[in-house]
């Protein structure tokens, strides 16, 4: 019995494992030390590499996914036609002993070669080119918004109560004031006069908190930061149009895509970090061939693009089910039995893009009344609270976009769904229908 062995069936033979690092890769084809051989990050060291497997008859490699360090080798080993499989770094390590870069790689070999490794998702060229520009666009809109908070802070630092009296510094309103200032305008009711006329607050109310202090030396940094906001804004506008070039050459490729349309929504609000030369309706309808993922309650532009950016047109039939789906996207709880019993069922954390546009959708449902999903929503933060309500809600809208993306069907929840311009047009009619029989039971009830 003090021999006996397990004997594991090799599933993925002539196969490797890469440790990935940051000045160095070391590749292992088997488990002795002389069959690990450690190269370098340049052009010519990632060629090599490849080289090497070749010459030794490796077809499929592991590596770990390791930063931003595996993804020009990933391009290489793909390039090569030689299999790979890219692993999270929390399934290797548990390797026992002393850690070193060598027993890495040839733990991951190991790993590798028995079929104990599950590759992580990665989208197609098309949606990682997508997907590169959209991130890009994400960072833009937060550096304007840390530039709108300091402009704010100056703004108040200088008693020009801004903030008080508008709902965003950097809106119609807001905007225009900061220019004025900034351009050496100190009259309050002056100032007030740029009141757009959407805003709540009056001209006076306005003037009132806009009475500065002439401080210099606020006005300089509040000069630069709106320097940098509108410069921030034109690159976006840049970004956008990238954006709406790659997805042009996409859709026009195509016959069947091309000769999809769809009429536009109209009510689906647009703010100031919505893409203005894209019609993301129609792009979205003849992207995904006929699904229309506006119809869902919640979804916006910003949801839509995320959605088409982090997951791409067939990222979906990578995925058996809805279950699956939702567990990548860390909005399903993992449950964790032992005798029988639920120890724990927590849902795991996870900076997912698509599972935090889809909870931010959710959130927004919260705030919708008499919807299918609103109802949904309700029920859960009636008993458990907002929080989990937001993360089931947005679990039911990952299954949802599976049914839909992989069985090509349309939404069609048990309650419509109806925007706020419809639903009057909707009462309007009805009022018109009972004032006309109203008008047939008066003429009758007159003497002839």
């Amino acid at each position: 019995m003090a021999n006996r062995k397990i004997i594991m069936d090799i599933i993925n033979p002539n196969s490797g494992g890469i440790d990935v690092g940051s000045r160095s890769h070391f590749v292992a084809i088997n488990q002795e030390h002389k069959d690990v051989k450690e190269f370098g990050v340049y052009a010519q060291d990632l060629k090599d590499l490849v080289q090497w497997l070749i010459e030794n008859n490796i077809k499929s490699v592991a590596m770990e996914s390791t930063g931003s360090y595996w993804q020009n080798l990933y391009t290489e080993l793909q390039n090569s036609g030689i299999e790979v499989v890219l692993v999270n770094g929390k399934f290797t390590k548990n390797i026992k002993g002393k850690k070193t870069d060598v027993l890495d790689c040839m733990w991951i070999q190991r790993l590798h070669t028995l079929g104990l490794l599950s590759g992580s998702f990665l989208p197609d060229l098309q949606t990682e080119l997508l997907r590169t520009l959209c991130r890009h666009r994400g960072n833009l809109i937060k550096t304007t918004s840390k530039a709108a908070k300091r402009m704010s802070q100056n703004m108040r630092l200088m008693n020009l109560r801004l903030d008080v009296v508008v709902k965003d510094i950097v809106g119609l309103t807001g905007l225009k004031i900061i220019k004025e200032v900034c351009e050496g305008q100190n009259n309050p009711q002056e100032l007030a006069k740029l009141r757009h006329g959407n805003c709540k607050k009056s001209e006076l109310e306005i003037a009132k908190a806009l009475q500065t202090n002439n401080r210099q030396d606020f006005l300089f940094v509040l000069q630069q930061e709106l320097k940098q906001y509108q410069y921030i804004r034109s690159l976006i506008v840049e970004c956008d149009i990238e954006i709406k070039s790659l997805l042009d050459n996409f859709i026009n490729n195509d016959e069947v895509k091309k000769s999809l349309f769809i009429d536009k929504k109209t009510h689906k609000r647009i703010n100031k970090n919505t893409p203005k030369n894209i019609d993301l309706n129609l792009i979205a309808y003849q992207y995904y061939d006929g699904i229309d993922l506006y119809a869902i309650e919640g979804f916006s532009h910003g949801t839509v693009l995320t959605l088409m950016s982090e997951l791409g047109e067939k990222g979906i039939h990578k995925f058996q089910n809805p279950q699956y789906f939702s567990s990548w996207l860390r909005l399903a709880p993992n449950n964790k039995i032992s005798g029988g019993k639920v120890l724990n069922s927590k849902t795991p954390k996870g900076s997912n893009r698509l599972k935090i546009a889809l909870r931010l959708a959710a959130n927004s449902i919260g705030n919708l009344r008499d919807t299918h999903l609103s109802n949904f929503f309700n029920r859960v933060a009636y008993r458990k609270g907002r929080g989990i309500a937001i993360s089931a809600t947005a679990r039911k809208l990952a299954v949802i976009l599976w049914n839909m993306l992989h069985e090509k069907t349309q939404y069609n929840p048990p309650t419509t769904y109806e925007y706020l311009d419809q639903k009057r047009k909707r009462k309007v009619k009805q009022l018109q229908k009972q004032l006309a029989i109203l008008d047939n039971k008066i003429s009758n009830l007159q003497p002839a």
